[in-house]
């Protein structure tokens, strides 16, 4: 079986399952999950496949929506480029092609990505942020070296303890400036992309620039 997807959804994919994927350990099935229906039925139909939309956690505060799809060939593509099952606390670098490196990372946003506004209560300027977490230190240092070659743009990691207080989550925080440059080259023009978060990175471009420059943009 071959799936009908490549090029630029193929790597929004990859980066779509290493951050919001699962690899089963039978080494053909895969796994994604979103809280989002009507993005899970647009993954659906880019990627041609007939399989049901499964439900989890149903009629709780934390339901969700799975599509699972086996296709040997396809697994062994995501091993043969860096991605485990079991993959959360283990996860390192991936073999990204540097021209697709911005469709991969759109897809890590979609996953475990955060674009947020707020109102810096001292001057009452529209503030926005970009923040990718991952519970593994490797993977995150992998992404954050990546985004400042590509990007040239400089974001620090630091530990959250407050979403899950047993096991260490790295968070790769940028500011607006960055979030600006960041976003601007990965949510471009009908690129396959979670709606929530599209809209977001829309609203932070068209949002208020404020400083010419930033220390956290690399010449």
């Amino acid at each position: 079986k071959e799936l009908n997807i490549e090029g630029a959804n193929l790597w929004y994919l990859v980066g779509l399952i290493t951050t919001d994927g699962c690899l089963s350990s039978d080494g053909r099935h895969i796994n994604i999950t979103s809280k989002d229906y009507e993005f899970v039925r647009a993954l659906k139909d880019s990627l041609g496949l007939i399989n049901k939309i499964g439900v989890k956690n149903k009629c709780k505060v934390n339901e969700a929506y799975y599509l699972e799809f086996s296709n040997r060939n396809f697994y062994e593509f995501l091993l043969s480029i860096g991605l485990t099952p079991r993959k959360s606390l283990i996860q390192d670098r991936v073999d990204v092609p540097n021209e697709m490196f911005f469709d991969f990372l759109r897809g890590v946003i979609d996953g475990d990505g955060s674009i947020k506004r707020w109102i810096h209560p001292s001057n009452k300027k529209e503030q926005w942020s970009l923040s990718i977490f991952s519970a593994s230190s490797p993977f995150i240092k992998w992404l954050q070296s990546n985004i400042e070659d590509l990007f040239r743009v400089k974001g620090p990691i630091h530990r959250d303890i407050r979403k899950r207080p047993r096991v260490d989550l790295f968070v790769l925080k940028y500011g607006k400036i960055a979030a600006k440059i960041i976003l601007n080259k990965c949510y471009y023009k009908n690129s396959l992309s979670l709606e929530r978060k599209a809209k977001l990175a829309k609203d932070c471009l068209d949002s208020y620039r404020g400083w010419d420059k930033s220390m956290t943009v690399l010449n």
